[in-house]
């Protein structure tokens, strides 16, 4: 009877997620949950923050539920306790879950904070939990002085002892996994699985990439993109500093055909993107590139698949990546990728095949975007090598099947 029919239609999968922006972490939430519904199985996202203008498109297929977004994100000035803020959220969150919702799920799948696990742990009929690690949240933070250690001590032990909670543990790469083998010392029994984010591709191949005329000046023949979030740590001034070299390296008539895009996620809310966006433009300014380089705050999906089909090259920045979906979507879109020979692209690019690993050096980063100006054929052969590469190794297939199986061995 209706028992019947209800196992038939595969188990109720809930995710429970942060922050439902435009970040990495969210895509893979996103594509994740998608996945799983394209399996039969019962899908909703709950989030502290959900802003329908401010989040990718095919978040709209999803039920989205949000609950928490009146408490702080951070304790006053200078975005100081957000770690603190961000647990408080999750638990808040996962406490109305349970108790006020009337949600019935299997399987609950949480990734960054893992604080709420043990609130899950407290329902009546235990939930299985997968918890998907994209990086030890401890080592992202510096602790610089005696009070911030004092603070992150507890945090940092509760990280630890609720991620040991969960039943199914899944990282983003084999670099996240020798990092969480390396940092949370009392679960050396637990071998965490790598799940690799998938690429949506079919987002990909829908669209009709547009020309970048209004973006670019005329007569601009190499243009190289960087793709990231106004971060200090995304290292964006590498970009600047290795078309500095690179002009070293031109004769004028060469240089007048080279441009540089610098797009990222832009969020007013965030100090920390506003501040390094008006770093990052007078640098630009202190370098006399203005005429060069041009920058782009929040784009579309379309608007990204039109910049890659159209440049060169993409300068991939950030050091120690943890995954880094970039580099992917890139060389799907046969575009050859310069990277930072560190962290996930060392696992998703193949260094002189789909484009180059470098040194975090500006020197390094020049040379290898001067060989595509020499040899103009370069990015045809390493953007198809490039997308052969992804279709064998991060198709949404192999990562749905991958999913699907964890989920179903927990609900056995």
């Amino acid at each position: 009877g209706g028992e019947e029919r209800g196992r038939a239609r595969g188990p109720s999968v809930l995710f429970v997620h942060p922050d439902f922006g435009v970040g990495g972490a969210e895509r893979l939430v996103l594509d994740a949950a998608l996945a799983l519904q394209s399996r039969g199985c019962r899908v909703q996202v709950w989030t502290a923050h959900y802003d329908p203008g401010h989040c990718f498109s095919e978040s709209r297929e999803l039920q989205v539920h949000c609950a928490g977004d009146w408490l702080p994100r951070s304790l006053g000035w200078g975005g100081r306790g957000a770690a603190l803020c961000s647990y408080v959220r999750m638990v808040y969150l996962a406490l109305y879950i349970l108790l006020l919702s009337g949600e019935e799920m299997d399987v609950i799948v949480c990734d960054q904070v893992s604080a709420c696990i043990p609130v899950f742990r407290l329902a009546r009929h235990r939930k299985k939990i997968l918890f998907y690690c994209h990086f030890p949240d401890l080592l992202l933070t510096q602790r610089n002085s005696f009070l911030k250690r004092l603070y992150r001590a507890p945090i940092d032990w509760v990280e630890e002892y609720t991620t040991g909670m969960a039943d199914c543990i899944v990282v983003n790469s084999s670099f996240t996994a020798n990092v969480f083998k390396n940092t949370f010392k009392s679960l050396t029994h637990i071998n965490p699985d790598v799940l690799y984010p998938s690429l949506n591709v079919s987002s990909f191949d829908n669209v009709v990439p547009s020309d970048l005329d209004n973006l670019i000046p005329k007569g601009k023949k190499f243009v190289f993109l960087s793709i990231n979030r106004y971060e200090r740590k995304k290292n964006l001034t590498l970009a600047l500093e290795a078309l500095l070299e690179l002009r070293g390296r031109l004769d004028l008539q060469d240089w007048e055909k080279i441009h540089l895009i610098m797009a990222g996620g832009y969020d007013e809310r965030v100090l920390e993107n506003v501040e390094y966006y008006k770093e990052l433009k007078n640098t630009v300014n202190q370098f006399d590139l203005s005429h060069h380089v041009t920058f782009l705050k929040s784009f579309s999906d379309t608007q990204k698949i039109s910049l890659l089909h159209n440049c060169t090259c993409v300068l991939y920045t950030p050091s120690n990546e943890h995954f880094g979906i970039v580099p992917v979507e890139a060389m799907y879109m046969q575009c050859p990728v310069i990277a930072v020979n560190s962290g996930g692209p060392l696992e998703s690019i193949v260094d002189n095949v789909t484009g180059f690993l470098c040194e975090p050096d500006p020197t390094q980063f020049s040379k290898a975007m001067e060989k595509f100006i020499r040899d103009p054929s370069l990015k045809a052969t390493m953007g198809s090598a490039g997308r052969v590469r992804v279709k064998e190794k991060f198709s949404l297939e192999a990562f749905t099947d991958q999913l699907y199986q964890y989920i179903s061995k927990l609900t056995e």
